[in-house]
């Protein structure tokens, strides 16, 4: 297996001299420059339609992705392609308030070499990645991570705070990465560079609504028919595109969607044959209700196998998330058929309420509502002395312990890390080395940025970071873009983010019945069986196939052998996951065996000094 196409790439640097910087940008994988001169240079390029660059006397603005001037925008060009354009003339203009007209997925990188000026920022959803490294000169900056470590002045060494950030949360959270000096952009963040001095700030907060103001359903539900199928269309443009199809609510809404409005629409899925992973009967399921072009393919271990090195390779950092492998594979078919776009449901769990955490946390928060001299005085100390032979009183003792913790820290309550005391996971040296806290600074910091006061949308809101712009949105892009097909995303267009935000907190989650008024408005769309079933994702059966796979067995072994010498985990603990995989839960203990197996790969992928 190969790459297909060449990665989209966004990158330069200001400030700091480079003798050569032709040269110095071929290194960090640029051919196209726009400025290139040895204080200052940008280039971008891109496999697909969706890059916009406007050059003009000094100022030069490069643009990654299919951002949209918001409608009424004063000084708003009135072709798509002027953009760029019309970005360099609002900026002019209105500063870093421009970005508050913009819309759509975006890299944007915005140069001017007089001023000495650099103005980085990323889409409200953080579909596009932008990362930077502030050296003593200057600034270098890139969509890939690659591209910035590939500049003399950054370098590739490896940050033990981004080894330890990535085992514990599975990728490297931003504003954190893998390197040394290296950050990386929030969702709707910027950063402006001028002479030395930065400047970072956000230029939207998403509105959120409250239990106050509750509209009437109808209208409301008439109101996202109408949003869902604007953002299909969006999405779609003038392209002919497919979509991914795991036969859950959003993948079926999106394809049933994109029927409505082609005619015909070709859907790709992937199946396991493994009990309890395989939801091909779902897709199924959509396809006889809309009438779609099914494409179907039955991952194997084999296929697991020759994946592994690949995506190790394609990673900017250590990625964890095992659904990287069918997502490839289905984006892959979609290649095959000749399809260049593929639209994806990401997003819609996180703005509607579909994550059982969210009802699960309202649990414990009705604890948390409890006056805090009873919750301290009586019930804590009374749930510590209950006996543990009882099975009632076992899960009340087990309710209090969890209910106690404050959110969003709670959250990570079966986090794997926290299941033994850290001091017997990780070797001593290197944890003398990281602040074992950071994880969890990062996700209070997001939690409490925004503006609502209820807990299901403080949750949705940090998701919006932590598992979409962090996790599912780097899966499923870097997949895509691997295997040759542009992804988008219409779950994620502004109009629908910002649609469902003002939605009270009951309309996503109603006690226990996840994404309520999404289930309840598209009714007579969606087919009854895919409301009504339970909540599973695209994973991945590793844990189980590594037990009967021999090739798989001996890779994953082979890996953490490996990692036993790099000095970061115990090797007893090591030891215990690799027995507990075989003698217990292997689909559990899979899990973190396939994190630490990647890490390994793509340390060896990516050779980079410590």
């Amino acid at each position: 297996m190969t790459r297909f196409r060449e990665d989209s790439l966004l990158c330069g640097w200001l400030g700091t001299g480079a003798p050569d910087a032709a040269t110095l940008l071929a290194q960090m994988g640029a051919t196209r420059p726009l400025v290139c001169e040895p204080q200052a240079a940008i280039a971008a390029q891109s496999p697909f339609a969706r890059l916009f660059t406007h050059c003009e006397g000094n100022l030069a603005v490069a643009l990654l992705g299919r951002p949209r001037i918001a409608e009424g925008t004063p000084a708003a060009g009135p072709r798509p392609q002027d953009v760029a354009a019309t970005v360099a003339a609002l900026y002019r203009q209105r500063g870093t308030a421009m970005l508050q007209g913009l819309r759509g997925p975006f890299a944007l990188a915005l140069m001017d070499t007089a001023e000495k000026t650099l103005l980085l920022a990323v889409d409200r959803m953080g579909i596009e990645p932008m990362g930077f490294a502030l050296v003593e000169d200057g600034i270098v900056f890139g969509r890939s991570l690659q591209a910035v470590t590939a500049h003399p002045k950054v370098g590739r060494r490896l940050a033990p705070q981004g080894l330890f950030d990535y085992l514990y949360a599975h990728m490297v959270p931003s504003p954190d990465s893998i390197y040394q000096g290296v950050q990386k952009l929030l969702p709707a963040q910027y950063l402006l560079w001028r002479a030395g001095r930065v400047e970072q700030g956000f230029y939207w907060q998403p509105r959120f609504g409250d239990d106050e103001k509750t509209e009437a359903f109808t209208p409301l539900a008439q109101t996202l028919q109408a949003l869902l199928e604007e953002s299909v269309k969006t999405a779609l443009g003038e392209d002919r595109a497919g979509a991914f199809l795991s036969g859950g609510l959003d993948s079926s809404t999106v394809s049933g969607m994109l029927a409505r409005l082609t005619g015909r629409a070709e859907t790709f899925s992937i199946g396991f044959a493994a009990e309890g992973y395989d939801e091909m009967e779902y897709a199924r399921l959509a396809v006889r209700h809309f009438g779609l072009s099914a494409h179907e393919y039955y991952v194997t271990p084999a296929d697991v196998a020759a994946a592994i090195p690949l995506i190790a390779r394609a990673y900017d950092e250590p990625f964890g998330n095992a659904s990287a492998v069918p997502t490839y594979y289905c984006a892959l078919r979609a290649r095959e058929a000749g399809l260049p776009v593929l639209l994806a449901g990401d997003g819609g769990d996180e703005i509607f309420g579909g994550n059982a955490r969210y009802a699960k946390q309202m649990v414990f928060e009705l604890y948390q509502a409890l006056p805090r001299p009873l919750r301290a005085g009586v019930i804590e100390p009374l749930a510590q002395r209950l006996p543990e032979g009882i099975a009632l009183l076992r899960k009340l003792k087990s309710y209090v312990a969890q209910a106690r913790v404050p959110l969003p820290d709670r959250l990570e309550t079966y986090n794997f890390l926290h299941r033994d005391p850290i001091a017997e996971i990780f070797d001593p040296d290197f944890l003398r080395r990281v602040d074992a806290e950071r994880p969890l600074a990062i996700q209070r910091e997001v939690y409490f940025r925004t503006p609502a006061r209820h807990p299901i949308d403080r949750m949705l809101y940090l998701d919006w970071k932590q598992t979409l712009a962090d996790n599912d949105l780097r899966k499923v892009g870097r997949m895509t873009e691997l295997a040759g097909v542009e992804v988008r995303y219409p779950m994620l267009d502004e109009r629908l983010v910002e649609f469902a935000a003002r939605l009270p907190p009951a309309y996503k989650v109603r006690g226990q019945t996840l994404r309520w008024f999404f289930k309840e408005a598209l009714r007579d769309f969606l087919p009854a069986g895919i409301i009504a079933k339970p909540k599973h994702g695209f994973g991945l059966p590793f844990g189980v196939w590594m037990r009967e796979d021999p090739e798989l067995h001996a890779l994953a072994l082979a890996s953490l052998r490996a990692f036993r010498a790099r000095g970061i985990l115990r090797e007893a603990y090591l030891d215990r996951l690799i027995a507990a995989h075989e003698s217990e839960h292997a689909g559990y203990y899979g899990v973190m065996i396939w994190v630490v197996m990647m890490l390994e790969q793509w340390l060896q992928a990516h050779p980079v000094s410590l």
